[in-house]
C-alpha cells in the first residue's frame, strides 16, 4: 500500500506518516512549499497523485485566532478549495487512488448538549458546523462510485503536541482549571488513535462515510481539568469564566464552551481497537513526555 499524505508536517500527518512507515506501507509527503522527498501540493495546479493507493487530506487553516471575517473565511476555504484540488487529482487517474480519507470535525454536530451524538446524527448550527458540512460536502463526486471516501470527524487531539503544547505548560504551572461552569463535555481522542483509526479506515473495505475519531468515553470539562491535573502531578484551581473567555475570544470561545458529546459507533461496531480508550489514559501519555 502507497499513502499519500497532505499535511504530512502538522501534528497529526508527522504521526501518522510515523505509523505508517512502522506498519511497513510506503508514504508520499505533500507539501505547499518546495521540500526535499515532498511532492508539490498546491491550488494552482493539479497535485501529482500517481502511484498512489489512498490519499489522505489533513490540511486546513488552523481555528486558533480571533474569528474575523476574513478568519473564517480562510478557515472556510482552505478546507473546502484544497478538497475539491485533491479530488481534481483524483479524478485525472482512472486506475489512480481508490481510497480519500478526508479529515473533517465533531464541529459538525455542533452543540450537543446532553445529547449523545453518532455518526448518523445530523449536522448542528454554527459557523463550525456549517464549515464541516461544507468540507464533507465538497468530497462529493462524479466518480464516487470507484473511489472510497471516509469523513473522518476528529475531535479534540490529546497528547504532546496540537493543541495541548497551549494548555499542558498552563498546568505544569498549577495555572489550569475548568472553563466556564466545567459542565459541558468533550469529546477527545489521543494522536494516536488518530493515526490508527486512519490506518485501519484504509485497510478495511467495509468502512466508507462518516467516522467519528473521539475515545469511546466523553468526559465532561471539569473531569478533564481533574485528569490533567493528575497527569502532570499539579493543582488545577484556577477557572476562566465564560464571560471573560466570550470577551477575550470573541465566537472562537464556543470551541471551549460549547458541549460536544460524540461516541465513535462505526469504530466500536467494526472492531477498532483504542490504544488510549479514555480520556485519562491519553493525558497521562501525553503528558509524561
Amino acid at each position: 500500500m502507497k499513502i499519500g499524505i497532505i499535511g504530512a508536517t502538522g501534528y497529526i500527518g508527522s504521526r501518522l506518516r510515523a505509523a505508517t512507515l512502522a506498519s511497513g506501507q510506503e508514504v508520499v509527503c505533500f507539501s505547499r512549499n518546495e521540500r526535499p522527498g515532498f511532492r508539490r501540493f498546491s491550488l494552482d495546479a493539479v497535485p501529482d497523485f500517481s502511484g498512489l493507493d489512498a490519499v489522505v487530506n489533513l490540511a486546513g487553516e488552523s481555528i486558533l485566532g480571533l474569528w474575523t471575517r476574513q478568519k473564517k473565511e480562510k478557515i472556510l476555504r482552505s478546507r473546502v478549495d484544497t478538497t475539491r484540488q485533491v479530488l481534481e487529482g483524483i479524478s485525472r487517474l482512472p486506475d489512480g487512488p481508490r481510497i480519500l480519507i478526508n479529515a473533517s470535525a465533531i464541529g459538525y454536530y455542533g452543540e450537543t448538549g446532553e445529547n449523545l451524538a453518532t455518526e448518523t446524527s445530523p449536522a448542528g448550527t454554527g459557523f463550525l458546523a456549517q464549515t464541516c458540512n461544507a468540507w464533507e460536502e465538497a468530497t462529493q463526486s462524479s466518480f464516487a462510485e470507484r473511489v472510497r471516501v471516509i469523513r473522518l470527524r476528529i475531535g479534540f487531539v490529546t497528547g504532546p503536541g496540537g493543541a495541548m503544547r497551549f494548555v499542558l505548560p498552563l498546568f505544569k504551572m498549577g495555572l489550569g482549571g475548568p472553563l466556564g461552569n466545567g459542565r459541558q463535555w468533550m469529546s477527545c481522542i489521543h494522536v494516536d488513535d488518530v493515526a490508527g483509526l486512519i490506518l485501519w479506515a484504509i485497510a478495511n473495505e467495509s468502512i466508507s462515510g462518516p467516522v467519528n475519531a473521539v475515545c469511546p468515553e466523553p468526559v465532561r470539562n471539569i473531569d478533564f481539568t481533574r485528569a490533567l491535573a493528575r497527569a502532570v502531578h499539579r493543582p488545577a484551581i484556577l477557572p476562566a469564566p465564560a464571560f471573560a473567555l466570550r470577551l477575550a475570544l470573541g465566537e472562537l470561545s464556543r470551541v471551549m464552551l460549547d458541549s460536544v458529546r460524540v461516541i465513535p459507533k462505526v469504530a466500536l461496531e467494526d472492531g477498532y481497537t483504542f490504544r488510549f480508550p479514555n480520556v485519562e489514559a491519553g493525558l497521562q501519555a501525553g503528558s509524561a513526555r
